[in-house]
């Protein structure tokens, strides 16, 4: 159920007007094309990473920085993005957000080396943060934690019907027009979105904070979240269930292409199937939020991970040179991450109605600096061998069911 709008005020939050919400269904297809547009920019590359190394004659670890860069701009610009959203409304940040997006697409569609490419990524990475942070505060202005997690599944599996497009998309691009058409397709993505919202999405934080932006304020509130343990139980599981996914998004098609010898298009087949399994784990997580709510949801999921990470282990071990031996784990680990996604990004904000943004910014953070970590050291680690991929998602499944198991139980539904 959407929340009543006319709760009584407190300090530094303005009175709440009335105001047109979305309907769920209209909510569930605006968080999805917000979201989606994570996806468009990581996965849509996916295909031409080999291609824009070889064009730009650039080596491995700078050509991993146009993914591991951009990702830490994603997070670092949240802090800045998620306090004046909840200062000056969802609305305004998204659209001078997007259209920096589109215009940083465009600058790296036009690089002439790979520092380039990095740099506008950067920029990119910064603007992107801005759907993705009011994405999830919007879930909070008009939902509930536990109605918000089953609009969030539903807008994830929108999402994923995005995420398979992307990389399939990416390959054709990169196999017709070379890398270069990625980008310009993202500036095209980032212009639609813009209009989407500027024609048919209302303001939907209705309880505005004054003081949201002033450092004093701002500190002690990052204070609150930073210490709950519910924030810290779910922020926790979702990064370490994005970094398994990160590290798939950065080396898949290293491995895919450079190891496993599939062309750009097949392989951007292969990781778009990545996107089913997701959507069928966003599925099960809607069929289990009602009967046993956010936490019963996550430790379930934590199943597929746990089988996900014994499989990857013995790939790795093995160093097994089989797409399908590669590739289902993988989708066991999508399986899960459909579970563990929605209900984390929605437990993350649960506890604070009164500044989701924040923390919706402060989660993203956490996610993006561990994500940034993972892609230095995938930089140097992919060695022409399956074992990177395979070890360090193996890793990150464990992890995400251990903190399933532990943390999330323990704390997840404090409020």
């Amino acid at each position: 159920m959407t929340i009543d709008a006319r709760l009584p005020p407190q300090a530094g939050v303005a009175p709440a007007p009335a105001a047109p919400l979305l309907s769920p269904r209209m909510a569930a297809v605006v968080l999805a094309t917000l979201l989606g547009l994570q996806p468009v920019t990581t996965d849509l590359m996916l295909p031409a990473l080999p291609l824009l190394a070889a064009d730009l004659h650039a080596p491995m670890a700078p050509v991993q920085l146009t993914m591991s860069a951009l990702i830490l701009a994603f997070g670092l610009a949240q802090l800045v993005w998620g306090p004046l959203a909840d200062r000056f409304g969802r609305r305004p940040v998204l659209l001078v957000g997007l259209a920096l997006y589109a215009l940083a697409s465009i600058g790296a569609a036009l690089a002439g080396g790979v520092m380039q490419v990095v740099g506008w990524r950067i920029v990119q990475g910064a603007s992107l943060s801005v759907p993705v942070v009011c994405a999830r505060a919007m879930v909070r202005d008009l939902y509930e934690p536990h109605q918000g997690a089953l609009v969030m599944a539903k807008a994830l599996s929108g999402l994923g019907l995005i995420a398979i497009s992307s990389p399939l998309l990416g390959g054709l691009l990169a196999t017709l027009f070379g890398w270069r058409a990625e980008p310009a397709a993202m500036a095209l993505a980032g212009v639609a979105l813009g209009a989407l919202i500027a024609l048919r999405v209302p303001e939907t934080n209705l309880r505005r904070r004054h003081d949201a932006t002033q450092l004093k304020p701002l500190l002690a509130q990052t204070g609150r979240v930073l210490r709950h343990p519910a924030f810290r139980a779910w922020a926790l599981l979702v990064s370490c269930s994005y970094g398994g996914l990160f590290i798939f998004l950065a080396g898949a098609g290293f491995v895919l292409i450079g190891v496993l010898g599939l062309q750009p298009l097949p392989a951007g087949i292969v990781m778009s199937s990545t996107s089913l399994a997701y959507i069928a784990g966003t599925f099960c997580c809607r069929h289990w939020l009602p009967r046993h709510g956010l936490v019963g949801a996550v430790q379930r999921g934590a199943f597929f991970s746990l089988a996900a990470c014994a499989l990857l282990a013995v790939v790795a071990f093995l160093d097994i040179r089989s797409v399908w031996a590669v590739m289902l784990p993988i989708w066991l680990y999508a399986l899960g991450h459909g579970v563990h996604q929605p209900c984390g990004q929605a437990g993350a904000v649960g506890p604070f109605p009164q500044a989701a943004g924040q923390a919706s910014a402060l989660a993203g953070f956490v996610l993006s600096v561990g994500a940034f970590a993972i892609g230095l050291w995938l930089g140097r680690a992919l060695d022409g061998t399956v074992r990177p991929l395979a070890g360090g998602m193996a890793l990150a499944a464990a992890a995400s069911a251990l903190v399933a198991w532990t943390l999330v139980r323990r704390h997840g539904a404090s409020r």
